[in-house]
């Protein structure tokens, strides 16, 4: 079978990050890049949902990043109790 030829630029420490994962699932660059498009095939589309964030969570996401709102707890226990779980 012939094979087309596929060129990119990352960033070097996510190169870095993800050449580490993928030694230790013990494939290769070229492998894991090869499942990528064939799962982009198979589902006609990418593998994973892209969402843009409901105006909920992005007003929840700007207070969270302004430090706005924030609800402190003192352990995972404080934090269920808080939760009401």
């Amino acid at each position: 079978m012939k094979s087309e030829f596929i060129r990119c630029k990352v960033e070097p420490e996510l190169k870095t990050t993800v050449d580490g994962i993928l030694a230790e699932l013990v494939i290769n660059t070229t492998q894991a890049i090869t499942l990528f498009y064939q799962q982009i095939a198979l589902t006609n589309g990418l593998p994973f949902a892209l969402e843009l964030p409901n105006e909920t969570t992005l007003k929840t996401m700007q207070k969270t990043d302004a430090n706005q709102e924030l609800t402190v707890c003192k352990d995972a226990d404080d934090l269920f109790d808080k939760l009401g779980i």
